[in-house]
């Protein structure tokens, strides 16, 4: 009788961490992220001076703009389409190899079509990272980004 006891135990346990998993998938799976576009900007720099906060403090820059809704303003260096059809922008100074590198959110794919190499734009984006390299340029990692229309 007390064997019985323990498997029933044991088998309730492993049922309850079972259902709570899957819930915990589900809700995952379903997520919604918000889109950037209605999201306050946490900061609000241009792209040459974000670029020189990295390269001088990379460890406090990286605290102070990781995962924050950050608003660029700079000038395109290029714009690119991948085989999948998403753009990414880069913004900085031509006379610079570093830049800001900004991947298009899908949902706004359409607005980055219209944006032409050389001219000033403001994007949002999610900072997700920093790619330092000091001979091929190095590289601020924006994500879901949009293109904030100029005023």
């Amino acid at each position: 009788m007390k064997r019985r006891k323990i498997v029933m135990l044991i088998l309730g346990v492993v049922l309850a961490v079972g259902v709570a998993v899957t819930l915990y998938i589900i809700k995952e799976y379903n997520r919604i992220h918000k889109d950037t576009a209605d999201l306050k900007p946490d900061y609000s720099v241009s792209a040459a001076n974000m670029l020189q906060e990295f390269q001088t403090e990379e460890q406090s820059s990286n605290k102070k703009y990781w995962d924050k809704v950050v608003q660029v303003d700079g000038v395109v260096k290029d714009v690119s389409k991948d085989e999948k059809g998403f753009y990414s922008v880069i913004m900085g100074e031509s006379s610079s190899m570093s830049s800001v590198r900004c991947s298009m959110d899908s949902v706004h794919n359409k607005e980055a079509e219209g944006i032409q190499k050389g001219s000033p734009a403001t994007i949002r984006g999610i900072c997700a990272g920093f790619n330092a390299d000091e001979l091929l340029g190095s590289d601020i990692i924006l994500v879901r980004c949009v293109v904030i229309p100029q005023k």
